[in-house]
């Protein structure tokens, strides 16, 4: 992958020309009937693809390594609202009184570097592929990219999604998985996007690295589900620790925790081991250990590196497949990545 200083001028000269958008102008479907998703959809109309978008976020990574735990999260939230259709990219228009999804509240701590991410990528493959390939596949590539860089697994990524045009923040709160959400509620969550139990506790593994700020998780420090008492289920020392960067009232908003303790910037299996230690971050996290239903899959996965790859490349292909917008009447292939509403 491209790293010298040639290559790095370049990817800002493009990343300058589109002034940081993933959008603005419709481009027909190369496509005449409606497709399904597939490893190779580009392989004729961009066979460079993977290759284009491997150089940006390999430089990215080593400039920003939370440009990983910033771009799978935005994936993530991606595909809960409206499907893997890159409406997450989009814009609001200014004055405008219906605000789109990035916009939503829920949104508010995604980080830039994962906006940044698919930005610069698309800049770069539109320079090379000029209206062929969608944001939301440059996105799925790229959250794949960081997976890997991180030391996680290497999965082939199906593509051929559109880009969609519809973005609402008011959809947002209740297609989002709370910090504090019990078994129950993520699995009601997740069963309605047509995942399965096992999709819940696999994809929770993307805590593996990345940071959550004070407020996710600050109820389970001093008055966990209004008991007035810190959360039983997590190890004193944890407890004891976070209370000294996250006071109950005040404090610095900015401040971020670290999902996995024990590996913050590895994407491994020490998530699943944290949980059973008492070590999980958000009440989510680790009420997976405490539920019987749960809690069994989290020990294998604890113990067994390659069957937590092997499931997590599976899940993230089905998970990335939520509600895609595939062939010509549905969605368009935006230049750019944000469009406003």
């Amino acid at each position: 992958m491209p790293s010298s200083s040639s290559s790095n001028f370049l990817l800002s000269f493009l990343f300058a020309l589109t002034a940081s958008n993933c959008a603005a102008k419709n481009v027909s479907s190369s496509s005449s009937s409606p497709r399904q998703l597939s490893v190779d959809y580009y392989a004729k109309t961009c066979p460079q693809l993977e290759l284009l978008v491997g150089s940006v976020t390999s430089q990215q990574f080593k400039e920003a390594p939370v440009s990983g735990p910033a771009t799978i999260r935005l994936f993530f939230h991606d595909c809960f609202v409206e499907g893997c259709d890159a409406s997450i990219l989009i814009s609001t228009t200014p004055g405008s009184k219906v605000l789109a999804e990035k916009d939503a509240e829920d949104n508010q701590d995604l980080r830039a570097e994962g906006f940044q991410t698919v930005s610069k990528a698309k800049a770069l493959v539109e320079s090379r592929c000029p209206g062929v390939v969608s944001c939301a596949d440059i996105l799925a590539i790229a959250a794949r990219d960081y997976v890997h860089l991180a030391g996680g697994p290497y999965y082939p990524v199906k593509k051929g999604r559109r880009d969609g045009k519809i973005s609402m923040a008011s959809r947002v709160p209740y297609n989002i998985p709370r910090a504090n959400f019990t078994i129950d509620q993520q699995l009601k969550l997740f069963n309605s996007k047509g995942l399965a139990l096992q999709d819940l506790v696999v994809l929770s593994g993307a805590h593996t690295f990345g940071f959550a700020h004070c407020k996710q998780f600050v109820s389970r420090l001093y008055t966990f589900r209004g008991t007035k008492q810190p959360d039983p289920d997590m190890d004193p020392r944890l407890l004891k620790s976070l209370r000294m960067s996250c006071p109950q009232f005040g404090g610095n908003s900015d401040i971020v925790a670290p999902f996995d303790v024990t590996t913050p910037f590895l994407f491994d299996h020490a998530y699943y081991g944290n949980l059973e230690a008492k070590l999980g971050l958000l009440a989510s996290d680790q009420a997976l250990f405490s539920d019987p239903r749960t809690k069994p899959l989290v020990l294998q996965l604890g113990k067994d590196k390659q069957k937590f790859f092997q499931a997590f490349s599976a899940a993230m292909e089905k998970m990335g497949s939520i509600g895609v917008e595939t062939g010509t009447r549905q969605g368009e292939k935006r230049r750019e990545s944000n469009v406003q509403t």
